[in-house]
């Protein structure tokens, strides 16, 4: 009953009270205007920078590749075809200096971990001033952050095999999801200095995990785009799915909550997973976003 003496409140009058809330404000997927805003895009002097980190990163995978195809020609592996002329005169590629300090700032790390890891030792194993260092990473962070940028990029490969494969888009999002809280769990557990630095760099939004974010969002986009063209998702409005998918599964594939439920044990962890995933799989396909 209203109180004596009193009218009720109109229910206009009460949704006019409210603070606006927009799509996606929950979900470290859609960062402020200072950061990176949904549905992240950045000016070109603002995105410069992260351009020349993921030239690196592409040119570090480039170079592990070709030490992996090296590896081939030792002994007790297939001879190679033997070859005549410039080729044959042909030295292998050396391996760059920036690779070099990344393979042992990854053992460094696994060791020692992410707070006892220093550029001076790093440089010392490399042969190197630590001040040579500097021509290739900027900061200790930034090393740091190459280490867990190829293994995020390993996982990138990952996801992005389930978004290009030929299920329907109702069980990518599953697989999607599923794999992402996975391999953060696994991480954790097997190689938790390595989490650290991933956790630290989302927190502290880096550039390493604004990329990571960016390319996160593009399969989970590519997915929806799919499910709504195939007529699996009823979705209106593309971003409001997005951004719900997102701030649903944030308890399950954001590092820090995966800290958190650290201690919760993984049956129970993935039959709640399962529980969200099913909801938003009925959201997608009843059209109410």
């Amino acid at each position: 009953m209203p109180p004596e003496g009193g009218a009720h409140t109109s229910s206009e009058a009460c949704r006019d009270a409210l603070p606006l809330i927009r799509w996606g404000s929950v979900s470290p997927y859609h960062l402020s205007p200072s950061r990176l805003p949904l549905p992240f895009v950045q000016p070109e002097s603002a995105a410069e920078p992260e351009r020349t980190e993921t030239v690196r990163e592409d040119r570090l995978q480039a170079v592990l590749v070709e030490e992996a195809a090296g590896a081939a020609a030792r002994p007790g592996s297939r001879p190679a075809a033997r070859l005549s002329g410039p080729a044959a005169r042909a030295r292998p590629t050396p391996v760059s200096a920036d690779v070099r300090l990344l393979a042992i700032a990854t053992e460094h790390l696994a060791r020692l971990g992410p707070k006892r890891v220093t550029v001076v030792a790093v440089a010392a194993e490399a042969g190197m001033t630590h001040a040579n260092v500097y021509r290739y990473f900027p900061s200790k962070d930034a090393l740091l952050d190459a280490v867990a940028g190829r293994w995020l990029r390993e996982v990138e490969t990952r996801l992005a095999g389930i978004a290009d494969g030929p299920d329907p888009a109702d069980d990518k999002i599953e697989r999607l999801l599923s794999a992402l809280s996975a391999v953060q769990r696994d991480a954790l557990v097997d190689e938790p200095n390595l989490f650290a630095v991933h956790l630290d760099a989302t927190v502290e939004a880096r550039p390493i995990a604004r990329r990571h974010r960016v390319r996160l969002r593009s399969l989970v986009e590519r997915i929806v785009e799919e499910g709504m063209a195939t007529g699996a998702f009823s979705a209106r409005d593309r971003e409001r799915a997005i951004a719900y998918i997102f701030d649903a599964s944030y308890r399950f594939t954001h590092p820090l909550a995966i800290q958190h439920d650290s201690d919760v044990p993984r049956d129970l962890v993935e039959a709640r997973l399962g529980a969200v995933i099913h909801a938003i799989q009925r959201v997608l396909r009843a059209g109410i976003l």
